[in-house]
């Protein structure tokens, strides 16, 4: 299979298993990756995702051989995106672990997570930039989101490799760990994710994605009403009453 799907508890870790192309991805691949999300989305079990490559490489971009053989992407302006998920905006958490190549479209996906997760040693960067392909799956609209439209003019216009422990650094990365322990630290992360007020966690989430396609004043209204929601739920009031029990004291996030 060109993708897996592993469920532990609340966690769900999608991985891409073409290891013999450094996970490159060809258009069965993107159509299996978005089916696989489309799962976790709708999987009501499921909190947060990790997207991962197999064999120590997360993902090498798009496969140009499939690509010069005539297996096209899929180039549809509505839909999902040539690399698969790239579009969809999902109401959970994913995760991105990222080991050995994260470039080109592979770069696209990990930027299209939430979160991201490296390995020192790691290398990020827009490698297409040597061939012609141009960026369809998100990367010129959420890296100068990421990381500001200086640094990203800089990868975006000169494809240069990016090390980990440099995208650290510029915010393209979130967590740097040490080699081998990418997928590992990432679906710890996950966990703790779910371990926090669930409805809070995805409200506030919603809100800080919806705040770039709002102005300023209808922005702030949205987080007023969504945070709303949530404190009406009971949410926040149980919350209240295990911190007065004791819990959470001193700054802990030992929350039981």
């Amino acid at each position: 299979m060109r993708v897996l799907s592993e469920k532990r508890g609340r966690v769900t870790t999608i991985v891409i298993n073409r290891p013999e192309v450094k996970n490159a991805v060809d258009r069965y691949t993107a159509e299996e990756l978005a089916d696989a999300f489309r799962a976790f989305e709708a999987d009501e079990e499921a909190r947060v995702a990790v997207l991962a490559g197999a064999d120590g490489c997360f993902c090498a971009g798009a496969d140009l051989k499939a690509l010069a053989g005539g297996v096209i992407h899929r180039l549809e302006e509505e839909g999902d995106g040539p690399m698969g998920p790239t579009r969809m905006r999902l109401n959970k958490p994913v995760i991105a672990a990222i080991a050995g190549h994260a470039v080109a479209g592979g770069l696209e996906l990990a930027i299209w997570c939430d979160l991201r997760v490296a390995e020192k040693g790691a290398v990020l960067g827009m490698f297409d930039r040597r061939w012609g392909v141009p960026m369809v799956d998100g990367c010129t609209v959420r890296l100068p989101r990421l990381i500001g439209l200086s640094m990203a003019m800089d990868l975006i216009l000169t494809g240069r490799p990016v090390e980990a422990e440099e995208a650290f650094r510029m915010g393209l990365v979130n967590r740097l760990v040490e080699p081998g322990a990418a997928r590992a630290e990432a679906e710890a992360l996950a966990g703790q994710l779910c371990g926090f007020p669930w409805r809070c966690l995805l409200s506030d989430r919603r809100s800080t994605y919806e705040a770039w396609d709002l102005p300023f004043e209808a922005a702030m209204r949205n987080e007023f009403r969504l945070g709303l929601k949530t404190m009406e739920s009971g949410e926040t009031l149980e919350g209240a009453a295990r911190f007065t029990g004791g819990a959470g004291r001193h700054g802990s996030f030992d929350l039981d």
